[in-house]
């Protein structure tokens, strides 16, 4: 579907950075299969589009937090996606006090079903409804929005959220889109793109240079619930040195425009 200028309707689509460690932190990276023809090859946060089982009504009776229909949509789109490309689930049993998570246990438990719910062969609602479980979506906090830019073939409204990481459970690569779950430091990822031994589109590379500005996890968590999001729609420039992708400065971004040779690498 396209809109009246003719782009592409950007899907709506959820990522979640996911944190561990104080001082030392660190967040989650997944690196997209090179059989895949979206960022291929490329280190990413866990994320994806938005299903039709997200929106069902009936989430209201598993879920934490009071979200209208396409927030509390794209908040259960993130936390699938996480489930799928890590394992990692956001979710406590129904008895369980707030604030806890299930074990590595139930993670297991439910590992087989990963490929199937992400293949849309399994509803991840019913595989939450079944086991008895709540999705804790109030623990997700607004970190970023793109929407990307008109002349992409692709298109993806896109809303970033940022979380302390379930503990006591381990994250596993789902080895179809996915071929490498790994805990890193923002700076170490950043340095690996500058050295040339890892590929980060450019959103991902913003974001990771805001998360390792804001400091410790809980200091990034603060940070992201006072700071006001500012959607980021990229635009096109033809400059006299090159074409340039330009973002707001309200963003917060270290940068607020890359050279198209960059972008497009």
């Amino acid at each position: 579907m396209n809109d009246l200028s003719g782009a592409p309707v950007p899907k709506l689509s959820s990522t979640v950075l996911l944190l561990r460690g104080g001082d030392e932190t660190e967040v989650l990276m997944v690196a997209r299969s090179y059989q895949i023809d979206f960022a291929s090859g490329a280190y990413v946060f866990p994320g994806g589009k938005v299903s039709d089982d997200d929106s069902r009504e009936e989430w209201s009776e598993y879920v934490t937090g009071d979200f209208d229909d396409d927030e509390r949509a794209v908040r259960i789109g993130g936390v699938r996606e996480v489930f799928e490309e890590s394992g990692l689930l956001i979710a406590r049993d129904a008895n369980a006090p707030a604030g806890t998570h299930v074990s590595q246990a139930i993670v297991e438990k439910l590992a087989p079903h990963r490929h199937a719910v992400d293949r849309g062969e399994e509803s991840f609602f019913e595989l939450i409804r079944e086991h008895g479980l709540i999705v804790c979506l109030d623990e997700l906090v607004p970190y970023a929005h793109w929407i990307t830019p008109d002349m992409m073939p692709k298109r993806f409204d896109t809303r970033f959220f940022i979380a302390i990481a379930p503990q006591g459970q381990d994250a596993l690569h789902d080895g179809r889109e996915t071929t490498e779950a790994v805990w890193l430091k923002p700076a170490d990822v950043l340095a690996r793109e500058k050295a040339g031994t890892a590929t980060l589109l450019f959103p991902t590379r913003v974001n990771l240079e805001m998360l390792e500005d804001s400091g410790a996890a809980d200091a990034c968590i603060s940070a992201s619930r006072s700071r006001k999001i500012v959607t980021v729609l990229p635009v096109v420039e033809e400059r006299s040195d090159g074409t340039v992708l330009v973002i707001p400065k309200e963003a917060g971004y270290r940068v607020c425009e890359e050279p198209m040779s960059r972008v497009m690498k």
